[in-house]
């Protein structure tokens, strides 16, 4: 899957998990917005929409598209 495909995929409403450095992550959705969990902690970001969360959406610091190629084999 590329980038733009997984954020196609969350705007039509998929969940998916990943790892990013040996700790697990999971991006959520209901209807109310979009969340990006760190499921350690449960440490949770909320986003009104899907480009709301690739834009603002934090790991580490660092935006989604800057960890792509680290985390694109788990989707």
């Amino acid at each position: 899957m590329t980038y733009n495909e997984l954020i196609e995929r969350v705007g039509w409403g998929e969940e998916f998990p990943f790892q990013y450095k040996e700790e697990q992550y999971w991006i959520s959705q209901n209807k109310e917005g979009r969340y990006l969990t760190k499921t350690k902690g449960s440490q949770t970001q909320e986003f009104k929409t899907t480009a709301e969360l690739f834009e603002y959406g934090k790991i580490d610091g660092k935006k989604i598209i800057e960890i792509w190629d680290e985390i694109k084999e788990s989707f």
